[in-house]
């Protein structure tokens, strides 16, 4: 799932061609074609996160077609978006998600959007901190967080995360040049333990046939205590938005800049198919081997949630070599994303050196990652994250496919010098209050109102535009 590569491919590709190109178009010396694309995406998608989101599906009680027709769909659609929407754009102008913004929005309404996505951020990072401290807490004989958790459980998870978060923090500030490369040599070892998790779980749970295979989720089960039940629909469109502030968000306009036409944009099919819906099943395969033991069955039987804990649900399957794939890949996550979050910050205290803001990223992460609240709560917050930023890609989407049919003005902020343009405050804020309200006041998954509130934003958008122009 992980949206905060994005950073860390785009560095990689600048680095390789002499500049980041950050106030300008990359030109077409500098153009990539689909192979440069194409590990990227798969690499990037089979992160630390992956190993929690696939056995949380377990415990929403999710049935077999719903999981494994409706991630099919849902990462379809996701590609779709970035193919038509992301990749589309990103050729025409070449310039940054942020650069595109500070002409549409104004350089003081970006800064804000950057705050909002340095702490969110922050919290992502958290959730891989609480992630690999799973897997370092096994040879201490740690106690391990259970789904309803939400404070930390004891002195040595305390201990573990903070050294942790430490460790991240300080090579993150310290540059992202070795960070990137190391990532990008982890990335084949963790798809490869994805792998190798899968079909071990398939021969501990007895697995022979399909229809065995699909007979682990069957026809569905009640939720864990405290999970919603997910439906078809509730797959379908949350593993389409779990990514949604990368491709309807726009947030990969910086990646795919570089690419030689849209077409590039289907590689990221491999972050989906590879990355998304092998790693989630494989995931989910090892937590129902664990859901299988008697200490887990008496756990259910007495009415409470047992743990999604990645590091021993690894270990447990492939020994050893579990362990470090999930200390891996929770660092590989963690690393750019803080190292994302510090520049983001940059973005509003300028004065404040990379190295300082990123370790106060850092220490917002570790914070966060003390409470596993975060990464149990995972499906949730990702939901959350992508209805927060995902209006703001609508803002460039419906400019660029419809201003001139409804007489607006493309790039308003940067032809009139505003540095706050009030359409695009107006636009964003009374359709993300409208659904966010509509979601809570009648308790409607989150994800079903990402799609309505993005219209809504961009619609909206165009209507204020029209109307703040001609004044």
């Amino acid at each position: 799932m992980e949206q905060t590569h994005a950073e860390e491919q785009v560095l990689e590709l600048a680095s390789s061609t002499g500049g980041e190109y950050e106030r300008e178009a990359v030109p077409e010396s500098r153009w990539k074609g689909w192979k440069s694309f194409l590990g990227m995406y798969a690499g990037e998608h089979a992160a630390g996160t992956e190993f929690v989101i696939g056995p949380l599906f377990l415990t929403t009680g999710v049935s077999a077609f719903d999981l494994i027709i409706g991630l099919l769909i849902g990462n379809l659609l996701a590609v779709l978006s970035w193919r038509f929407l992301t990749a589309e754009i990103a050729v025409k102008y070449r310039w940054t998600l942020y650069y595109q913004l500070e002409k549409i929005c104004g350089k003081n309404l970006v800064t804000g959007y950057n705050l909002a996505n340095g702490v969110l951020f922050c919290f992502l990072a958290g959730s891989m901190i609480t992630i690999s401290a799973t897997a370092v807490g096994i040879p201490f004989n740690m106690e391990m967080p259970r789904l309803t958790d939400t404070m930390p459980n004891g002195i040595t998870w305390i201990v573990i995360v903070i050294a942790i978060g430490l460790v991240i923090s300080v090579i993150a500030a310290r540059g992202y040049d070795t960070v990137s490369k190391a990532a990008n040599w982890m990335s084949p070892v963790i798809v490869l333990a994805f792998l190798l998790c899968g079909v071990v779980a398939l021969g501990q749970l007895g697995i022979s046939s399909f229809s065995d295979f699909w007979n682990i989720w069957g026809e569905g089960s009640e939720p864990f205590p405290g999970q919603v039940k997910y439906t078809f629909w509730h797959v379908v469109l949350w593993s389409w938005f779990a990514n949604a502030a990368m491709h309807i968000g726009m947030s990969d306009l910086s990646v795919f800049r570089y690419a030689k036409k849209a077409s590039v944009g289907w590689t990221s099919a491999a972050g989906m198919y590879v990355g998304h819906y092998m790693a989630w099943i494989a995931a989910a395969l090892i937590y129902a081997v664990y859901l299988r033991s008697p200490e887990v069955q008496a756990i259910l039987a007495a009415g409470e949630a047992p743990a999604v804990a990645p590091g021993p649900l690894a270990y447990n399957t492939i020994g050893i070599f579990g362990i470090i794939a999930v200390i891996l890949a929770g660092w590989t996550t963690a690393n750019p994303t803080i190292y994302r979050a510090g520049l983001a910050f940059q973005a509003v205290m300028p004065r404040v050196s990379t190295f300082k803001v990123t370790l106060l990223a850092g220490g917002i992460a570790t914070f966060a990652g003390l409470f596993p609240a975060i990464a149990m709560k995972l499906l949730d917050f990702v939901a959350l994250y992508g209805f927060i930023l995902a209006p703001f890609g609508a803002i460039i989407v419906f400019e660029h496919f419809f201003a001139d049919r409804f007489g607006v003005r493309r790039f308003y902020a940067e032809k009139e010098k505003v540095r706050f343009n009030t359409a695009v405050f107006m636009a964003w804020i009374i359709s993300f209050a409208v659904f966010y309200f509509i979601s809570l006041k009648f308790d409607v998954f989150l994800s079903f109102v990402t799609l309505p509130t993005w219209v809504c934003c961009g619609v909206l958008f165009l209507i204020f535009s029209r109307y703040f122009q001609k004044k």
